[in-house]
């Protein structure tokens, strides 16, 4: 593996809550420290997901087997429900049938709709909490980003989603982002904002620079008259367009003005 080298051709270490860990060297240059221990276990969890996995599958395809020779299951399924009207002695029209079951659906759709209805405005509530408050509240966008936080949530909140209470970001290609450092474990929201804006193609323009010359860099912490944000049109123009976006929607809530 690359580990780095001092002068002498020792493996350089760094030190990690109180463990001498060896620097590792990925392909683009950045350097991480490797926790052995937590890398090798993290493959013995994966390793037995796998079989898991492999067990399910493997059920499946012996259940499966006992359809074999069915070509056309929608079909067969037909078949039996009128076999079972005639078992159970009901001599009814099979359309009859489906009308009774399309009542029974109708019926149970209208007392459990609300409820999903309800369950999907608290998910909305809850995304809105975690991912909105997580850019509000980050360390690196508020250090290193120089457009405001809507800005950044308008052009990377699309890579955050909540799964079973936590917060998962994917790649632009849809794969999940893990850590640079814990690895094999999913990274957190802070690492990964970082990640997504290493590999924007705009990063130049919404990085604080030197002197903050970003193209979202403002003066006075970005502060108009009256508290507002305030851009000029030069920073506008610079912004990629979801920033822009984000920007002119703000514009016309008049809570950012954006100056000649």
């Amino acid at each position: 593996m690359p580990f780095k080298l001092d002068a002498n051709g020792a493996i350089v270490t760094q030190d990690v809550n109180g463990q001498k860990l060896p620097v590792f060297v990925h392909a683009d240059g950045k350097e991480t420290a490797f926790d052995g221990d937590s890398t090798i276990a993290t493959i013995s969890r994966l390793n037995g997901e796998a079989k898991s996995h492999r067990e399910r599958a493997e059920a499946a395809e012996t259940g499966l087997k006992a359809f074999e020779g069915i070509a056309d299951p929608a079909a067969a399924r037909k078949a039996l429900d009128v076999v079972k009207n005639l078992d159970d002695k009901k001599l009814v029209d099979a359309g009859e049938v489906e009308k009774v079951k399309a009542e029974a659906i109708k019926s149970v759709r209208a007392e459990y709709e609300p409820i999903v209805a309800k369950a999907k405005d608290l998910e909305g509530q809850l995304y809105g909490e975690k991912i909105g408050g997580a850019f509000a509240r980050s360390k690196f966008i508020a250090e290193k980003v120089a457009v405001p936080v809507d800005m950044v949530q308008a052009t990377f909140g699309g890579r955050f989603k909540v799964v079973d209470g936590k917060t998962v970001a994917v790649d632009v290609n849809g794969q999940q982002i893990f850590s640079r450092t814990r690895h094999g474990e999913p990274a957190d929201f802070e690492e990964a904002l970082e990640i997504l804006v290493d590999t924007y193609p705009h990063k130049d323009r919404i990085l604080k620079g030197s002197g903050a010359s970003g193209g979202g860099a403002q003066g006075s912490n970005g502060q108009g008259a009256g508290g507002k944000k305030s851009i000029t049109r030069a920073q506008f123009n610079a912004m990629p367009p979801e920033a822009q976006r984000a920007a002119a929607a703000e514009a016309n809530k008049g809570t950012t003005v954006i100056t000649d």
